[in-house]
């Protein structure tokens, strides 16, 4: 990566790998057994002070019906049985009344009271199965004679209870019944009397017959007013037809059938006349053909054809008359007959009102008498003490003889055994969840969003106080050695937009991270290329790379800034072809003023020109402000992640202050990585390394 981070390109929000914890669980192993050991220690120490704990059973037998002489039967819900009576037998009420039936035995047992000065508690549980009315009742106190004689007295008060209660129920039934047959007796009366006046004034007989008589007519009237009303249909299309339909009219015509008054139609005359003008109509058009219309002919058959119009003007004018006369004569008909229909419909109305208020009184009678004659047998067959059956309502077994529990002590011992378990792991989980260091690759691609140019794996085998030997030319630690390779070719072929970097500075969040180590190799493995190198230790307060190349500390960079010894003279070598050395020096407090004069950039330029990479070694960010100083002034910055050891939120700030800097970073090196991880699989294969025969 060449530059700050955007918005855009900013890191998701961390997820959890589950890889994660087993290191964490093989490095707190003994945490979880030691939270074990305190939860079952602590929970041994009260089982051992604690009282002990006695049980007593007893087994009821409870069918809970009401059964009535005629069949009806009150029974309790048998899905809520069992619940119910787990509450009746551990509630307040019943607990009182067993304990004043133990003070009202004269040989019952004491009655123990607890530090508070209260009657010793018992626990009672209620066992059973959904499909029998059979069930278990256990009592648990830490006193043997007290726990089987509370039992013991609450199943029988809970007998007494639940008879008390029975008779209760069966006195509000029978008053409930009682008032219930009372008033339907009321009510029966008073719809009797009601149905009696009603046929007082009413004969329903009379009322059927009428009924059926004005229906009858009622229906006639209608039959009779449908003729009419199509005669004046007739008589209407009659009188809006032209005079020629009205001559055209023969016996089979509409108006000839339909209508039963004969002056209708056009009269003989009236027809003949028409005929002799259509004849003289004819005998013009045959004549007008090839006479002329002055023709005598043609004249005297115009004035007959004149005279025959008017004539048929004059019919037809008769026949208007008649058709108007007609038309009146069935419109008055039809207003008789309509006022009649009306006069007869509320006639059969009122009939059938009276007739359907009959039936409902009957109705209301007969339902009445239903309800009170049902009531009337409730309440002779009901009986407090003769009437309800109370079925098998007894004690099957009695509370037994008390009997150790340990079931308790051992629940608390299990509880605390997974408990401490649970508590030693949930504190390493929270360990895991606060503990932000990077342990694989894409927790880096995940926090920080950074481009990994390397994966430096870790070198195992070593003693405590071993130093990592730097890179051979040929290192047996082909995966080592090839990661710094890896690095090497990441520099020569990166893609980035202007010129290759050839001053690169290496650095890191906080010291131990391995930054001088990684440093040192990746000048070896490009000298190994064949490109000078000059490898430049500028930690000028705390400088080691001298000691890992096994050089002079003094003169070095320190007396180049500050003039007390030229360039040449401190330039160093060793047994690396193309690897030059330039140590940190004397050790100066001010070493971030110096590194920000002129001469510095002057060195760089030399170094520049002279080699072909100039690899930087400097302080941690947070150490000094030496890093965040340089980094403006090369080509590139590597920024050193050790696994397992550098935060996510030391290395965040760290990156932020070089990009404030507008330091341009080249990448992140992940240092140490557990090449037994399964995120790592580069250069894993040794046999590549093996000298071999040619095939």
């Amino acid at each position: 990566m060449v530059g700050p981070m955007d918005d855009d390109a900013a890191p998701h929000a961390p997820a959890f790998h589950i890889q994660r914890i087993l290191p964490f669980l093989v490095k707190f192993w003994w945490l979880p057994f030691v939270t074990m050991v305190l939860c079952l220690g602590g929970a041994a120490v009260y089982v051992w002070f604690k009282p002990p704990t006695y049980v007593s059973k007893g087994r009821m037998w409870e069918t809970v019906k009401l059964r009535l002489p005629e069949g009806s039967m009150f029974s309790e819900d048998s899905q809520n049985f069992l619940g119910t009576q787990t509450e009746l037998l551990q509630s307040e009420t019943l607990r009182d009344l067993a304990l004043a039936r133990l003070r009202s035995i004269s040989n019952s047992p004491a009655i123990p009271l607890d530090s508070d000065g209260l009657p010793l508690p018992v626990i009672i549980n209620v066992k059973g199965n959904s499909k029998s009315s059979v069930f278990l009742v256990e009592a648990t106190s830490s006193r043997a004679a007290f726990t089987q004689a509370y039992l013991e007295a609450l199943m029988n008060v809970y007998l007494e209870y639940k008879k008390n209660i029975r008779k209760v129920v069966s006195g509000d039934t029978l008053a409930s019944i009682s008032e219930q047959v009372q008033r339907s007796e009321r009510d029966l009366k008073a719809e009797q009397d009601i149905l009696s006046a009603f046929q007082r004034t009413n004969n329903l007989a009379i009322l059927e017959e009428e009924g059926r008589t004005s229906g009858g007519y009622l229906a006639r009237l209608r039959t009779q007013l449908s003729d009419l009303e199509l005669e004046a249909r007739l008589l209407s299309a009659a009188a809006s037809n032209p005079p020629a339909a009205l001559l055209t009219e023969t016996d089979d015509s509409p108006a000839a059938t339909g209508s039963k008054d004969t002056s209708v139609g056009a009269s003989p005359e009236h027809q003949t006349a028409y005929k002799e003008l259509e004849l003289l109509k004819m005998q013009r058009q045959k004549l007008s053909r090839y006479l002329q219309p002055k023709h005598p002919k043609i004249v005297k058959l115009d004035a007959d054809i004149e005279r025959a119009s008017k004539l048929i003007d004059i019919y037809q004018r008769q026949n208007q008359d008649q058709l108007a006369a007609s038309r009146a004569t069935i419109q008055m008909k039809i207003a008789n007959v309509q006022l009649s229909i009306k006069e007869w419909e509320a006639k059969v109305i009122l009939a059938n009102s009276r007739m359907a208020e009959g039936d409902r009184l009957k109705l209301n009678v007969a339902r009445n008498q239903s309800v009170f004659e049902r009531l009337s047998m409730l309440v002779q067959n009901v009986g407090i003490s003769r009437n309800i059956d109370q079925e098998t309502l007894a004690i099957l077994e009695p509370a037994g003889v008390p009997k150790r529990s340990y079931a308790q002590e051992l629940s608390l011992l299990a509880v605390s055994t997974v408990s401490g378990v649970g508590l030693g792991l949930g504190i390493i989980l929270l360990l895991v969840l606060r503990d932000d260091r990077f342990t694989s690759f894409s927790e880096i691609d995940e926090k920080l969003g950074e481009v990994v140019v390397c994966q430096v794996p870790e070198v195992t085998g070593l003693k405590l106080a071993e130093q990592l030997p730097l890179l051979e030319v040929n290192d047996e630690r082909h995966a080592y050695a090839e990661s710094f390779r890896s690095l090497r070719s990441a520099l020569l072929y990166m893609t980035i937009e202007s010129e290759r970097p050839k001053v690169i500075l290496v650095t890191s969040a906080v010291p131990h991270e391995g930054k001088s180590t990684v440093s040192a190799n990746l000048a070896r493995a490009l000298a190994m290329g064949g490109s000078r190198v000059v490898l430049v230790d500028a930690d000028l307060r705390k400088g080691v790379l001298h000691e890992r190349l096994e050089l002079q500390q003094s003169p070095g960079l320190a007396e180049v800034l500050t003039g007390a010894d030229p360039l040449d003279k401190v330039i160093q070598t060793n047994s690396m072809p193309n690897l030059s050395f330039i140590a940190s020096g004397r050790v100066i407090g001010h070493s971030g003023d110096i590194m920000l004069g002129a001469k510095f950039d002057q060195l760089l330029a030399r170094l520049r020109e002279q080699y072909d990479y100039v690899v930087i070694d400097t302080s941690p960010v947070f150490a000094a402000d030496d890093a965040t100083t340089l980094a403006p002034k090369v080509d590139g910055t590597l920024f050193v992640v050790r696994s397992r050891y550098s935060k996510a939120g030391p290395v965040r700030e760290a990156l932020g202050l070089l990009y404030q800097r507008n330091a341009r970073v080249l990448g992140v090196i992940f240092n140490q990585t557990d090449s037994a991880a399964r995120s790592n699989y580069y250069y894993k294969y040794a046999e590549y390394y093996t000298p071999t025969k040619p095939v």
